[in-house]
């Protein structure tokens, strides 16, 4: 695989004894508002999540340990999303440049907004993987997720990233999330959240960098997991000598609390 996960705190190097915690991410616009990072850690992730409307019976954020099937039949089923952090280098940043000069067709029933807020990717991650599976869990009403997606229903990507970044309560949110991780946050870091979803038979990949969500074929709730893993492991391999990858999946709770 190309990393080392410890019950999703620290990450470490197997070339290097220091512990290395993987955070995220820069956004290419230098004049945009920009806050601090969040900490590739399911624990950060799920307060997150519980305190602003998923409740905590519905889903829960759990590490991936591997890639390969033994270790993917560990993840508590079924897997609703995909979050991976990865690293940005200049070989990821030209395949980006490239995507966004093609035309994408996807499914209008696929949740997208834009990124302009820098460090934002892993709660953007977040709303992407809640906006996409919004029929499989239930928000509590009234709360800041369920007023989120409802106030952006009808709005285009570019709108929902304008949105967002004049939410005052997002920002403190994101803030108190920021802060609640292992390490001491900084603002310039070089990895970056993105979200694999399942939508009208699809996998799609959900990044806020990108001109739009990016089609990686036929999916199906059942085989999520192992469709977005497959993806990974191709990107994973375009970066050999980094360690810099953490992989979580979003999953249901099934009623008897197992």
């Amino acid at each position: 695989m190309g990393w080392k996960s410890r019950k999703g705190r620290d990450h470490r190097s197997r070339r290097k004894s220091s512990k290395k915690i993987l955070m995220a991410t820069v956004d290419e616009r230098p004049s945009s508002k920009r806050w601090l990072p969040l900490e590739a850690n399911p624990d950060v992730m799920n307060q997150f999540l519980w305190g602003l409307g998923l409740p905590e019976n519905e889903a829960e954020c759990y590490d991936v340990y591997g890639l390969d099937e033994g270790l993917l039949e560990m993840v508590p089923k079924p897997v609703l999303a995909v979050l991976f952090l990865y690293p940005l280098t200049p070989k990821t940043e030209e395949e980006r440049l490239q995507q966004d000069k093609e035309k994408k067709e996807y499914s209008s029933k696929v949740y997208f907004m834009k990124q302009t807020v820098g460090n934002a990717c892993g709660t953007i991650g977040l709303l992407h993987a809640l906006g996409n599976i919004t029929s499989e869990v239930k928000l509590v009403e009234g709360s800041f997720f369920d007023n989120f997606f409802k106030s952006t229903a009808s709005l285009d990507p570019t709108q929902r990233a304008v949105f967002l970044e004049n939410d005052r309560e997002m920002e403190v949110a994101h803030s108190v999330a920021a802060t609640a991780g292992e390490t001491q946050a900084s603002e310039y870091v070089d990895t970056h959240f993105i979200c694999f979803a399942c939508v009208d038979g699809e996998l799609y990949e959900l990044d806020g960098r990108k001109s739009g969500p990016i089609s990686h074929g036929p999916s199906s709730p059942s085989t999520l997991l192992r469709d977005a893993a497959e993806v990974i492991k191709s990107m994973i391999q375009k970066n050999p000598d980094s360690l810099n990858f953490n992989v979580m999946a979003i999953s249901k709770k099934s009623g008897d609390g197992c």
